[in-house]
């Protein structure tokens, strides 16, 4: 396998990638579900990546952390045009996200006192707890399929519920997996012979190793000039770093840090920001923008947004090379095992907690009750949304 294969029967420019994604970008509701849209941009109607490519892309943005829709598109892009066009059709894809956020952040910090406007969150915090529900369900309907699997999720969320460090589940739970699907994932020694580690590994390696040397730098300034802002980035490239699954695998991580750890905003205030993030186009984790826009107003948004994505660009193009050894590697799959379904027990305890930070009515429980049925029922997220707002400003 060549490190990086960049398909060039069908050319694409820098420019024409960045423009394809950020039309893209305007419109992506739904969050994974864009998976279905970028597919049909870059492999029906651009011809930039072959059917079978784009296939494996998926497997490979499922396996390692970050919000499958941006690590689609960035793969998407490096196909089309290399690490360059990775690197464009992950900020444009982004791009109209970072912006509604952002005018969503500052309009909430005027306006959130308003009788009005809090009636309205009100009403989106019952919905947050939907949300976090169905993702709770939606995980455990998708790798929940053995008895061990509650051992899991039962330790995972009452390790959380107790106060402990959702990345600590997370990594224990890996190791726990190494032993406890031994009989459910088996070594292929057949497949792993015949996949041939990569020769021209430098040339391979280098778009992420410069791609982590301007993170480390910049890291490094910001905390000579902004301490505040350092510690803002670091926080969110380690939320990134261990949000296996998607998007929603990182709303654990964002509870612990913001709210319990360094008590940057409270359990109603996070809720407030994932709200407004579903009714932006992106993934769930631009509530970045919002924590980070509360903190250090534009400034904290720009790096705080910058950080929850840089480090899924870089495993992106540090992974590629290798991902047809790893797909086989039985012990990666077990470890792997046990990162997701340990996060059906993070979701759990997260939902409750959220669900606790509620002024719950009849009517309040009633809108939640209907969000979570008609998110399982797979209606539009947005729809879900502005619905239960419409409802929540008109009602509570």
């Amino acid at each position: 396998m060549e490190p990086i294969i960049t398909e060039k029967k069908y050319p694409a420019t820098i420019s024409a990638i960045f423009l394809a994604f950020l039309r893209l970008g305007l419109t992506a509701f739904g969050g994974p579900a864009m998976v279905a849209y970028i597919r049909r941009m870059a492999v029906k109607d651009r011809k930039w990546v072959k059917e079978d490519s784009f296939k494996k892309g998926i497997a490979l943005c499922q396996t390692i952390p970050g919000a499958t829709a941006m690590q689609a598109a960035a793969y998407a892009g490096l196909r089309a045009g290399g690490p360059w066009g990775a690197v464009a059709a992950y900020t444009a894809f982004g791009l109209p996200a970072f912006f509604l956020m952002l005018t969503l952040s500052a309009m909430y910090t005027r306006t959130h006192d308003l009788p009005r406007v809090i009636a309205l969150f009100s009403g989106l915090q019952v919905i947050v707890v939907a949300l976090v529900a169905a993702a709770a369900i939606s995980f455990g309907r998708r790798y929940l399929t053995a008895k061990q699997d509650v051992l899991l999720v039962a330790g995972a969320s009452l390790f959380l519920a107790a106060g402990g460090s959702p990345i600590i589940a997370i990594l224990t739970s890996g190791l726990i997996g190494l032993l406890l699907y031994r009989s459910h994932v088996k070594e292929d020694t057949s497949q792993l012979q015949a996949v041939e580690l990569p020769t021209t590994t430098w040339k391979a390696l280098q778009p992420a190793l410069l791609l982590g040397l301007a993170a480390v730098t910049c890291l490094g300034l910001l905390f000579f000039i902004r301490r505040d802002l350092f510690s803002l980035s670091v926080l969110m490239m380690k939320i990134d770093f261990f949000a296996f699954g998607g998007g929603y695998a990182s709303v654990p991580l964002l509870f612990h840090e913001i709210v319990e750890v360094h008590h940057w905003m409270s359990n109603q205030a996070l809720m407030d920001g994932i709200a407004l993030g579903q009714v932006t186009p992106g993934p769930i984790v631009i509530t970045a923008t919002f924590a980070g826009y509360l903190l250090a107003n534009v400034p904290g948004a720009l790096v705080g947004t910058i950080s929850i994505f840089t480090p899924s660009l870089f495993l992106l193009l540090l992974v590629v090379p290798y991902f047809d050894r790893m797909q086989h590697n039985a012990s990666l799959q077990r470890a792997l095992r046990g990162v997701l379904v340990s996060f059906v027990g993070l979701l759990l305890a997260v939902t409750i907690r959220f669900g606790l930070a509620v002024h719950w009515t009849p009517l309040s429980a009633l809108i939640a009750a209907c969000a979570l049925i008609a998110l399982l029922k797979k209606v539009n997220i947005l729809y879900v949304v502005l619905i239960g707002a419409v409802v929540s400003a008109l009602l509570l």
